[in-house]
């Protein structure tokens, strides 16, 4: 009987730590992939940008949002390595994500606005639209950025703060 629970001990550890290296590769997976991407957006964007001379305007506000894109994707793939090195998942690091995206989307509208010739009147509302959920956004998500470095000033919380700033 003590075999038998030893056995089963033994198999349920193996299980374990196979599943945990199943699991670590995947995220390296990922983050190989989404450093894969952040690469060729970059050289797209780049590619794009030195071939379309004509259009100028168009092409550096088309320029600025393939290398935001390419920011959000390599601090997203730093997010993730920082967890496997760490076990620590930080939400820091995703408010920021978040703001860098919200700002890329104001970007767009803007340059939508501005550049955009005669538009309709939905597609101008739209815009407006789209302009204020992004600053809404971006606001709100540096509201929740202000109230973790707050948070995180205590007394009582100086080694969780120590730890949340290593980890991001």
């Amino acid at each position: 009987m003590a075999n038998k629970a030893h056995e089963h001990r033994h198999q349920t550890h193996d299980t374990n730590a196979f599943v945990r290296w199943l699991i670590i590769a995947i995220e390296y997976a990922i983050v190989a992939s989404l450093l894969l991407v952040a690469g060729i957006v970059l050289v797209r964007t780049l590619v794009t940008f030195l071939s379309h001379w004509g259009g100028f305007p168009q092409s550096v506000v088309a320029a600025i949002d393939g290398i935001l894109v390419v920011i959000i994707l390599l601090d997203i793939a730093h997010t993730v390595f920082g967890h496997l090195r760490t076990s620590v998942f930080p939400v820091r690091p995703f408010l920021i994500i978040g703001i860098l995206a919200g700002v890329r989307d104001i970007l767009s509208a803007s340059a939508h606005l501005t550049l955009g010739g005669s538009l309709s009147q939905t597609s101008f509302r739209d815009t407006l639209i789209s302009l204020a959920v992004g600053v809404g956004v971006v606001v709100f998500l540096l509201l929740g950025l202000l109230i973790l470095r707050f948070a995180a000033v205590g007394p009582s919380s100086s080694d969780a703060k120590a730890s949340f700033d290593e980890a991001s």
